[in-house]
């Protein structure tokens, strides 16, 4: 169930005090899988939840009630390579004109290249201001995933010219000096987090492509250093690279039996689809 957020005043948006919480409410009771599987059949967890997502609708209702409550410069927030084995993780954080609209905004990954690349350069354009952030595989490795995630987020935000007084953001918080809203699927709601989500994508996908040529034989071009079946091929045969992290079980069990790692793989597709152009 959705549940509806009520905004706060400008002066509490300013001070940065508001417990606004925008999202999609889980429950993994048994009764609901058991609805799940009645409604979507037998198919894994991956298509499921890919189903769920295409069902949501990506508005500006989000943004139209922080700026109704007095903000300016709303930023939606996003992340992109939290499950990938290889590779940094990228953010960017993109501030919409309320006075123009970029039709065609959805979770990147629900879009297909072509056209991602095709929206990329609109948001680019017409966008108040977007940036983008990039956090490594060193710093993945020493600090954990989920923190460097949070990291690249912040320094998204940090980067943006204009310095925005509303934040929302893709299912976190940040620790940013304004009122920020965290939305679960944010990205398939909020046409801010959306625009951030290409613009983090078409980055990331571009960083994967010039690496393939570095990395040769891991299929980077293609799976953007997710967990298909070619790149846990090449992990057991060629061993891991530089850029890939250590952290993940995938690559420090490269030399794992076959039957662990094809369990790990279906682990990753309940977590994160593994096929080659979707992001978890």
């Amino acid at each position: 169930m959705l549940l509806r957020p009520t905004f706060p005043t400008l002066a509490a948006l300013q001070s940065g005090q508001s417990s606004v919480r925008g999202h999609v409410k889980h429950s993994k009771s048994k009764s609901q899988r058991q609805l799940l599987k009645f409604a979507y059949g037998d198919v894994t967890a991956a298509t499921v939840k890919l189903r769920f997502l295409k069902s949501l609708k990506c508005t500006l209702k989000y943004e139209k009630h922080a700026w109704e409550a007095g903000a300016k410069l709303v930023a939606g927030v996003d992340e992109v390579g939290r499950g990938c084995l290889f590779g940094p993780v990228v953010a960017a954080a993109v501030i919409l004109d309320p006075n123009y609209r970029i039709r065609g905004l959805r979770d990147s990954k629900l879009l297909d290249r072509a056209t991602r690349e095709k929206l990329a350069p609109r948001i680019r354009e017409n966008a108040l201001a977007w940036a983008v952030a990039a956090v490594d595989v060193a710093i993945i490795d020493q600090i954990n995933i989920y923190w460097a995630s949070k990291r690249a987020m912040e320094d998204a935000v940090a980067k943006l010219m204009l310095r925005p007084d509303y934040l929302l953001v893709d299912a976190m918080c940040l620790a940013c000096e304004c009122a920020q809203t965290p939305i679960i699927h944010g990205d398939a709601l909020s046409a801010s987090i959306a625009a951030a989500s290409i613009i983090a994508k078409v980055e990331r996908d571009a960083m994967m492509r010039e690496f393939d040529g570095v990395y040769p034989g891991y299929g980077l071009a293609s799976n953007k250093g997710y967990s298909a079946p070619v790149h846990l091929k090449a992990l057991r045969e060629k061993g891991p690279t530089p850029m890939h992290r250590m952290s993940f079980a995938p690559v420090w069990m490269a030399n794992a039996p076959q039957e662990v790692l094809e369990f790990m793989t279906e682990e990753t597709e309940i977590a994160g689809p593994n096929s080659t152009d979707l992001d978890s």
